[in-house]
């Protein structure tokens, strides 16, 4: 269990860079460590997963074919390819902001003006997720993407945590 607990921790943060949108995180914000995050109803197909990857990790479970496999394996590239640069600017931007955010006044003239200039970056990001998860979509037969929804559901159902009981009044 720990091992699978790690991995999906491994892959939360593969998601944060290949198929979430980067977004501000509230630990961004507020200057604590972390990756930025997601905004609730962001989440694109089947919840915003590192779909590809869950696809690629579960490929017999697919019966992917040889094809399949390379043309998945070249959109997550591609997507990777184009994501990350962008990603360490937004990184970058983010850690500005956190240290004008620090200073004592803040300069609000320049924390706007980076904010200004991440949100094309953000759009670019998105609409770069956007087209690969589509990319991934095309690759698999409706059979497949029926079969990988019911892959991650049991995922998020053997992950999600138990709801505390409710003691029962008598």
């Amino acid at each position: 269990m720990n091992k699978r607990f790690q991995a999906l921790i491994g892959g939360a943060a593969l998601a944060s860079l290949l198929f979430a949108p980067l977004m501000i995180s509230a630990n961004a914000q507020t200057g604590g460590p972390g990756t930025p995050g997601r905004r609730p109803g962001m989440h694109g197909w089947f919840g915003g997963a590192p779909l590809i990857s869950i696809a690629l990790k579960h490929q017999t479970d697919l019966n992917l074919s040889a094809d399949q496999v390379a043309n998945l394996e070249k959109v997550r590239s591609n997507f990777q390819a184009q994501a990350m640069p962008i990603g360490q600017q937004l990184r970058d931007i983010e850690k500005q902001i956190r240290t004008l955010e620090q200073q004592s006044p803040a300069n609000l003239v320049q924390i706007k003006a980076l904010i200004q200039q991440s949100e094309p970056l953000r759009s670019e990001l998105r609409y770069l997720r956007t087209e690969a998860l589509e990319n991934g979509k095309s690759v698999l037969s409706a059979q497949q993407q029926d079969q990988l929804k019911t892959i991650l559901a049991s995922m998020r159902q053997h992950f999600r945590k138990p709801q505390p009981q409710q003691p029962q009044a008598s």
